[in-house]
C-alpha cells in the first residue's frame, strides 16, 4: 500500500478555497438580513446554516474542479 503526502501548497491552496466558499456564504447571510430587515444578532445565530452553506458551495466546486481536471486529462490523451 502506497503513502499518501499531501504537501503544504495543496493544504494552503484547500483552505484558501474553503475560506473563499465561506466567505460567500458569509456574505449571503449579511445580504439576507439587509434585504429582509432582521435583527443583527442573526449574523451569530445563523452561523450553522451559514457553514451547511460553506460546505454545500465546498463541494459544487470540488465537483468542478474534478470535472475539469478529467477533461484536461482526456484532452491531453488525445
Amino acid at each position: 500500500m502506497q503513502d499518501i503526502i499531501i504537501t503544504s501548497k495543496r493544504i494552503r491552496k484547500e483552505i484558501t478555497i474553503l475560506l473563499v466558499c465561506f466567505i460567500t456564504a458569509f456574505i449571503i447571510n449579511v445580504v439576507a438580513i439587509a434585504v429582509y430587515k432582521t435583527s443583527w444578532i442573526e449574523v451569530v445565530t445563523q452561523i450553522g446554516y451559514v457553514i451547511v452553506i460553506t460546505i454545500f458551495l465546498y463541494l459544487i466546486v470540488a465537483v468542478f474542479r474534478f470535472i475539469s481536471a478529467k477533461i484536461i486529462r482526456l484532452v491531453k490523451k488525445s
